[in-house]
């Protein structure tokens, strides 16, 4: 006659402990992250389907809001300013990777010139604003000085329509690229060394020791500065704002200052249209995002 398996006499605790307690650890950060990040999202795309100024009652308007978007010409103008500021934000990534590569050196001095390079990261975007918005000064400013050696007239850059978006982006890619210096810094003090000297032994020195050993070990790196950059281009908001205000006449409008605008500026109030701009701008981001993390998943996923 068969015995019966034993049964397990030990508590619900006992015998999940393993499976449970990674989930306990979580459990803080996952409960903040739902308050904070989750469901404002949310509130936020219900808050576009109403007419609201923050005080009285909410209307709701369905999708009103989004009709009315697609006939302004203000968030046009935003989103090309965003296309602008995302394409040529990139440029950090390159230029970031190329001063990291000069600094990684163990010549004498060599920890004085990364600290410089390191600077602009370190400061506030409203005082690097007020630093372009000086140098800017078609009056008083470096460029006018530098025009003046050449005997020609400084153009107003913060003044003028043609040349607004592409100053406030110059100003923004000075501490974009110290950020991006200090990823490629970080990434290539774990370049294995055997790899290198393989590399050598194999004949590459140059690009190709670049190209095929070096920068395939700097890919996590290079994909946070992809990321973070792609992020900080769509999300600008600080150096437009002290710099220009969004203008001259809207020029330099990108759609998180329009929001804020809109939303929460003496010019709106419109809180159900500054969500309907906000939940826009999330799902921008969000493509960029998901594309970045299947690439990541993929890449890792193929070792």
């Amino acid at each position: 006659m068969a015995q019966a398996a034993p049964t397990d006499q030990r508590s619900f605790w006992h015998r999940n402990r393993i499976a449970i307690t990674p989930w306990l650890f979580l459990a803080p950060g996952l409960i903040m992250f739902m308050i904070y990040v989750i469901l404002p999202i949310f509130q936020s795309m219900w808050i576009s389907l109403h007419q609201w100024d923050g005080l009285s009652p909410k209307i709701f308007i369905g999708l009103d809001n989004y009709r009315e978007l697609m006939t302004d010409d203000t968030f046009f103008v935003a989103i090309k300013n965003n296309i602008i500021w995302l394409v040529l934000y990139m440029l950090a990534v390159p230029i970031g990777l190329f001063i990291s590569l000069l600094l990684n050196q163990t010549v004498m001095g060599i920890r004085i010139y990364k600290s410089l390079f390191f600077f602009p990261f370190v400061i506030s975007q409203i005082v690097v604003g007020l630093v372009f918005t000086w140098v800017y000064d078609p009056s008083n400013g470096i460029f006018s000085i530098i025009f003046g050696w050449f005997g020609a007239t400084c153009p107003a850059i913060l003044g003028d329509e043609r040349y607004v978006t592409y100053g406030i982006i110059a100003a923004g890619l000075w501490p974009q690229i110290a950020y991006c210096m200090i990823l490629f810094l970080t990434g290539l003090n774990n370049v294995s060394p055997d790899q290198i000297e393989a590399g050598r032994l194999d004949n590459a020195k140059g690009w190709k020791m670049l190209w095929y050993v070096v920068l395939p070990q700097l890919r996590p790196a290079t994909f946070i500065a992809i990321v973070v950059t792609v992020i900080g281009a769509l999300r600008s908001f600080d150096l437009i704002s002290i710099m220009t205000s969004g203008g001259p006449y809207g020029s330099s409008q990108v759609l998180a200052y329009y929001m804020y605008e809109t939303a929460l500026s003496e010019y709106g109030y419109r809180m159900g249209y500054g969500a309907t701009i906000a939940t826009v701008l999330f799902f921008i981001m969000m493509v960029y995002i998901a594309y970045f993390l299947r690439r990541m998943y993929v890449q890792e996923k193929e070792g």
